[in-house]
């Protein structure tokens, strides 16, 4: 872990330092899982097609054989 300095208004800072003192936990660490929460909600979704499971293929093998499915040349 490395140490870094923010800047922040001072009312912000006294509603980070009540809230960890609420939780019991450190200011930094409060700062640390605020941090953590804001990248995992903002961040990349990765959501699936909506399309994804709704069609059959008729085979019952496809999780098998995906590389040759996905991989293979077709015009071969």
């Amino acid at each position: 872990m490395r140490r870094t300095t923010i800047f922040a208004e001072e009312s912000l800072l006294r509603q980070v330092r009540a809230a960890a003192r609420r939780r019991g936990i450190s200011a930094a660490q409060f700062v640390r899982e605020a941090l953590a929460a804001y990248l995992v909600e903002r961040g990349p979704k990765t959501r699936v097609p909506a399309i994804a499971g709704k069609y059959s293929s008729g085979y019952a093998d496809t999780s098998e054989n995906v590389d040759r499915l996905l991989w293979s040349d077709p015009h071969r």
